[in-house]
């Protein structure tokens, strides 16, 4: 057997040095590309909650023709808090599908949030109205942060934020790091923010209906992140009827994502708009939905453009790993 393997470590600092909002908008096109091509494989997700309080969950996949295999073990784990730590917390492998052996490990927490805001990105790209100006944000966390940062990057006319916490407080933090691009306020009235938005962006931990189902108005277009897990929900009921439905993958919406609280919902995957096997021509009063449930495809995709840039660079930890 061989004895000269070695195995890559990226920890989060160097994950963060190598990653670029761009290179990853166009690694999350792939694995959406990929996965409407069926040259990506999607496995099915474990997601259980554990007896410590958190959700763990792996969410695995390959790519066939590209001799890419792997998967994430991630979870929320919200006691962390309580120590000053990362509720979320993610870990990537890359493995050799020849041989079944591991060829990088890789921190997968900023990957995990930065995917998802290019999901997102892509969402708006293709769904949301050119010319929105109003956004409302639920939730002020990390995700929230990286949504919102995205859509202002692809949507230059936004202009007015309005987002919604938990405590009706507001996040002096949050705001700091939008206000020199837009007017940023907390709003109280849940509905009425969803009312005057044009984009809505729900990022909370999915405990249960965000708003009224009667605020949303014709012409919004909603980004979903929080339903990830059996049970979770941000939308109230009604709004997948009156939406027209986009998703990343089918099986898993109708699993873990909104969509499992009206299953029946006809959707479209979004990569099918990449690729040309959807069309879809907005219309003014179109309420659009993308239900982002995340693909193992986009997790992988970006770990090997970052592997394959640690490699260039000499950067990460290489320990010997015999067979």
């Amino acid at each position: 057997m061989p004895n000269d393997a070695r195995l890559l470590l990226l920890d989060k600092d160097q994950v963060e040095r190598l990653m670029q909002p761009a290179d990853v908008l166009d690694a999350v096109k792939e694995a959406f590309v990929l996965h409407s091509d069926r040259e990506g494989r999607v496995f099915p997700v474990v997601r259980e909650k554990l007896a410590t309080g958190g959700i763990f969950g792996i969410k695995a996949g390959d790519v066939q023709s590209q001799a890419l295999l792997g998967f994430k073990a991630a979870g929320f784990w919200p006691a962390n808090r309580q120590v000053g730590g990362e509720p979320h917390q993610a870990t990537i492998m890359l493995i050799d599908p020849v041989s079944g052996r591991p060829v990088c490990v890789i921190d997968g927490n900023a990957i995990t949030t930065m995917r998802t805001g290019a999901a997102g990105a892509w969402g708006l790209k293709l769904l949301a109205r050119a010319d929105s100006t109003r956004v409302c944000v639920f939730g002020t966390g990390v995700q929230a942060m990286i949504q919102l940062r995205f859509a202002l990057e692809q949507l230059p006319s936004l202009n007015q934020v309005q987002y919604v916490t938990y405590n009706g407080e507001p996040d002096t933090r949050f705001e700091a790091a939008f206000s020199p691009r837009c007017a940023i306020s907390l709003s109280t009235d849940r509905n009425g923010a969803v009312e005057q938005s044009d984009v809505v962006i729900t990022a909370t931990p999915g405990a249960g209906a965000l708003f009224d189902a009667a605020a949303l108005q014709p012409g919004t277009h909603l980004n979903c992140v929080g339903a990830d897990t059996k049970g979770k929900r941000e939308l109230p009921d009604g709004v997948l009827a009156r939406a027209k439905l986009f998703v990343d993958d089918r099986e898993q919406a109708k699993q873990i994502g909104e969509t499992q609280w009206a299953a029946s919902t006809p959707n479209t995957e979004l990569g099918d708009l990449l690729t040309g096997k959807e069309t879809f021509d907005r219309h003014a009063s179109d309420i659009t939905l993308f239900d982002m449930t995340g693909l193992a495809l986009q997790d992988l995709t970006v770990a090997r453009l970052l592997y394959q840039k640690a490699v260039d660079r000499q950067i990460g930890s290489s320990i010997a790993w015999p067979w």
